[in-house]
């Protein structure tokens, strides 16, 4: 019994060194974190690996035995493709249209809501409503609206014509190059639009009302107040928002697959759409990846920038 108790004392004495030792504070801090580490590690870093690994090599569906080791031969070849060129040339378009629309917009709804409006709180839940529907259900209502035949919108625009004398509209929104880039940078614009305005929103609310205050005191116009307090104090926020609009919108799939699937001619095809169709319709899978992976280093320069921006106006 005596032996028992002896052996007992040192293994007591261990335990609570133990758990005095997992309670410091950087310890505990590191194991907090390991949930998120092995997170990203399983649904980032090891897909990640993969598709370098992918385009790396010469590898194709149904043939994985046959896959050797390339190079950068996949991207060499998408440089000499004029469709890679073209999807190049898309996705900027896309990008920088969608962007710009929406932190004009967002910003001009983010003023309109901050002003004491009626039933406001019922106002700003509608404008969330489509950026929390589903993406796939939004682009299928407006794929409807779009329709060469039975399109609402032509429907529409067709009753106003119809007033000043002139003949209906036959417009194909989808199937004509510019008016299906067009069409699908609305939707984007649409979707994302409520994700500026609500966060834009979130900072006027925190701009001091003094700053205001002082502003008039010295004669400040509406335009002035606008340009030399809100808009400087927003451009943190600013930042941030259009960094990670222009991610979401630069690696954009569904709108675009759900209502062109790349077309017409190929006149709307992004990275994403691209290299769907490359490794899963031609079953390339190494230009596919190499296509996902082209983009990488571009948002990786834009996020320094911004990101240095930010810090900056901090």
């Amino acid at each position: 019994m005596e032996t028992e108790a002896s052996a007992a004392i040192p293994q007591g004495r261990e335990r609570r060194r133990l758990a005095d030792y997992l309670q410091q504070e950087h310890v505990l801090g590191y194991l907090l974190l390991v949930p998120a580490f092995l997170w990203l590690a399983g649904l980032v870093a090891y897909p990640f690996g993969m598709a370098i690994s992918y385009c790396l090599s010469s590898i194709v569906v149904g043939r994985e035995q046959d896959a050797r080791f390339i190079g950068l031969d996949n991207f060499v070849s998408l440089l000499r493709n004029e469709l890679f060129i073209q999807t190049v040339k898309n996705s900027f378009t896309f990008t920088i249209s969608a962007v710009t629309l929406k932190a004009v917009f967002g910003l001009l709804l983010a003023l309109l809501l901050n002003k004491d409006l009626k039933f406001k709180r019922v106002i700003r839940g509608c404008v969330l409503l489509p950026w929390v529907m589903p993406v796939a259900l939004s682009a299928l209502g407006w794929k409807w609206m779009y329709d060469s035949l039975y399109s609402v919108i032509t429907w529409t625009l067709n009753r106003f014509v119809l007033l000043v004398g002139m003949p209906p509209l036959e417009i194909n929104w989808l199937g004509q190059a510019k008016l299906a880039m067009a069409s699908v940078i609305v939707v984007n614009t649409w979707i994302g639009l409520p994700f500026f305005a609500i966060t834009l929103l979130a900072g006027l609310q925190g701009i001091p009302e003094e700053l205001y205050e002082a502003a008039e005191v010295d004669g400040a116009t509406p335009w002035h107040k606008f340009f030399h307090v809100t808009l400087p104090m927003l451009r943190p926020v600013l930042a941030i928002v259009i960094l990670f609009s222009t991610i979401f919108t630069f690696a954009d799939f569904n709108t675009v697959y759900i209502l062109t699937q790349g077309g017409p001619m190929n006149y709307t095809h992004l990275f994403a759409t691209l290299a769907n169709m490359l490794a899963f319709q031609t079953l390339d899978l190494g230009r596919g990846a190499a296509v996902s992976l082209f983009m990488f280093p571009l948002l990786m320069l834009l996020v320094f920038f911004i990101l240095r921006l930010a810090r900056r106006e901090y």
